[in-house]
């Protein structure tokens, strides 16, 4: 099968509402990334030291070597930053999210103590803080399974959210399949939460962020001062606190590192920032784990049977009957790329649609020639479709009175004769009167001008089919 995986779609044009407790116009969540002493080292039996996400500029891995300017700039992570920020927070009662390294919360015990004390979340950041993309899918497996393991034998409990961060094309899908964790959130594609199919399973995903992140103090381009970070916070908090003003709700994340932001210049805008938004009405700063059972309460996912993961002859049967009488479309439909933008009552109408646009004249003829007459003698004999006949008993066609049966009758045997096939409307967009009156109206194109018009109507009709089937 022809699948693309990549979801386009998301929520689409109109988001849920997220419903935040206490009618919150945003939620606020602070995530607290603990990497040092999880990161590439000879010490932790990697080949090179790390080079990532540090004030040394345009540094470097050093193969078969220790850096000791770059495990020194972790540790003061370790040392100095986690405790600066650990005051900042306790004292704001603000609760964090604690995307923990498995080694490096075994190496940092009291860290880890005084992150249970404060009572934030300890999610799990992988194993070890480093790439994962060109690991193979069973050491990646593996990988996950050990830091499941290690993260529970130090923290006490199994992490309920994950995120890897420097993961690859099987990460989420990996995490998934452990059915281990109530979120993951590698992902940056969202504001708010969403619900992944994955083999059949739903799995909820909290999408993380790399914008409103204190990484861009280590990257170009990024941040160069506190200031700059408060005020890159204060527009986007700003952008979505107005949103949920006017009743859509999001969510915000703020992604922090021990070694970046707990340097004391950095950490002047964050504290700026969390002031600013305790001067809010209206503001929820929850952990993840809190977003996570808030949005599997409030929004469950939905279960239907998705358009793009069913077998040809299903799909078949289910909108073979779209275009009326003509499942070859459905049949051709099923070849395209489709994916999770498809499944959708727009998106499977976009992929039948394709097909017919592009079909042979004959054929899109055929299509309209499959169409009943209106109120006619199929209608009269009870042998339409159950949609026709749903469609035209809800404009009233099934209770006409013997002058407009009659009228009818006149106009469908005036209107085939001179075109070639039925008047086709969608009859869901108007009442007995407005269907009479395009019906006078129309008679008098040209058979090109009806063809066309009679195509649009055909895929308006299956639009309203496949809106009363699927989301």
């Amino acid at each position: 099968m022809n699948r693309y995986p990549r979801d386009m779609r998301g929520h689409g044009p109109t988001p849920p509402d997220a419903k935040w407790p206490g009618g919150a116009k945003v939620a606020v969540q602070f995530v607290l990334n603990y990497e040092e002493g999880g990161e590439n080292s000879i010490l932790h039996g990697d080949a090179a030291s790390e080079a990532f996400l540090s004030d040394i500029a345009g540094a470097a891995m050093w193969p078969g070597q220790r850096h000791w300017n770059m495990e020194s700039i972790y540790e003061y992570g370790a040392r100095a930053g986690f405790w600066r920020l650990h005051r900042l927070f306790t004292g704001a009662g603000v609760p964090v999210t604690i995307y923990g390294v498995a080694t490096a919360l075994a190496r940092s015990p009291e860290q880890v103590a005084a992150m249970k004390d404060a009572g934030w979340e300890i999610a799990s950041h992988g194993l070890k803080w480093v790439e994962h993309k060109d690991m193979s899918e069973a050491d990646e497996r593996e990988s996950i399974a050990e830091a499941i393991r290690l993260h529970t034998e130090v923290v006490g409990q199994p992490p309920e959210g994950w995120y890897t961060g420097r993961c690859s094309c099987n990460t989420v899908e990996l995490t998934a399949q452990t059915g281990q964790f109530a979120y993951i959130s590698d992902t940056y594609d969202d504001d708010l939460p969403y619900w992944k199919r994955i083999r059949g399973r739903d799995q909820l995903v909290i999408p993380y962020t790399l914008e409103a992140n204190d990484m861009r103090f280590a990257t170009a381009p990024g941040y160069i001062t506190g200031e700059q970070f408060f005020q890159y916070l204060k527009d986007a908090f700003d952008v979505l606190y107005a949103e949920g003003e006017a009743g859509a709700p999001k969510m915000m994340s703020v992604g922090l590192h021990c070694r970046l932001i707990g340097r004391p210049g950095k950490l002047a805008g964050l504290k700026r920032f969390i002031e600013y938004i305790q001067g809010f009405d209206g503001v929820w700063t929850p952990r993840r784990i809190d977003i996570a059972r808030h949005w599997a309460a409030t929004h469950p996912p939905q279960q239907y049977e998705r358009p793009s993961e069913m077998e040809r002859a299903r799909f078949v049967e289910l909108y073979g009957g779209i275009f009326e009488h003509s499942p070859w479309i459905a049949d051709r439909a099923f070849d395209l790329e489709l994916g999770p933008a498809h499944d959708s009552a727009v998106g499977l109408h976009n992929a039948l649609c394709r097909v017919f646009r592009s079909a042979s004249e004959e054929e899109r003829l055929g299509v309209l020639t499959a169409h009943p007459d209106l109120a006619g003698k199929l209608a009269q004999a009870k042998r339409l479709t159950a949609e026709s006949t749903e469609e035209q008993a809800s404009a009233g066609l099934d209770a006409l009175t013997d002058a407009e049966r009659a009228e009818f009758t006149r106009l469908n045997d005036d209107y085939v004769a001179k075109h070639g096939f039925p008047f086709i409307i969608a009859v869901r967009d108007h009442d007995k009167d407005g269907i009479l009156s395009a019906f006078r109206r129309r008679i008098d194109n040209d058979r090109a001008t009806e063809f066309a018009e009679a195509c649009r109507q055909v895929e308006r009709i299956a639009g309203l089919r496949l809106a009363a089937v699927l989301p």
